[in-house]
């Protein structure tokens, strides 16, 4: 066998890549889901600290 036909071979071997695709799209997901948790996380503080400020008294408009 020369080296130009397992060059070839090496090149044209798939057999590994679908565990790295799987670890590309997780990562992707578990990125996205930390993404979605933080803004929500963000704009479930600011509407608790809005209705706490109602609760104590102050003028403020919570439905933003």
């Amino acid at each position: 066998m020369n080296i130009k036909q397992m060059l070839t071979e090496f090149i044209e071997d798939e057999s590994g890549l679908t565990a790295v695709e799987y670890a590309i799209a997780g990562g992707l997901v578990v990125g996205g889901m930390i993404a979605a948790f933080n803004q929500l996380g963000d704009n479930a503080t600011s509407k608790i600290d809005c209705l706490a400020s109602a609760v104590n008294g102050a003028s403020t408009d919570c439905t933003q």
